[in-house]
C-alpha cells in the first residue's frame, strides 16, 4: 500500500497547520491506568499527518498540539497533549 500524505512545513509566522481527513474520529479515554487512543481510518491518517508535521527541524522543541473533546476529539475524551521533546521526558 502506498499512501502519500500532504505535510504543511512549518513556519514560525503561521505555525502549525492541521490537515485533517475527511470523516476523522478520534478518541482518548484513560482506564486502571491505561491511555486507549481510538480512531478509524482518516483519524489514524490525520494523526500520522499531526505527527509528521510536529518532527520537523523547523519545529522547535516544546511546541505541541492540545486536543480534547471541545476540538477534534470524541465526546468524553480525556485531553490528549503531544509534544515535540528532545529527551525522552518533561516534567511540567
Amino acid at each position: 500500500m502506498e499512501v502519500r500524505l500532504e505535510i504543511p512545513e512549518y513556519s514560525p509566522d503561521t505555525a502549525m497547520k492541521y490537515n485533517w481527513e475527511p470523516g476523522f474520529d478520534i478518541g482518548v479515554r484513560y482506564e486502571n491506568g491505561v491511555i486507549f487512543l481510538t480512531a478509524n481510518r482518516e483519524g489514524l491518517f490525520s494523526l500520522t499527518n499531526h505527527f509528521l508535521n510536529l518532527s520537523q527541524e523547523k519545529t522547535p522543541e516544546g511546541y505541541h498540539l492540545h486536543f480534547d473533546e471541545n476540538n477534534s476529539l470524541e465526546e468524553g475524551s480525556v485531553e490528549l497533549i503531544i509534544q515535540k521533546n528532545e529527551k525522552w521526558f518533561c516534567f511540567y
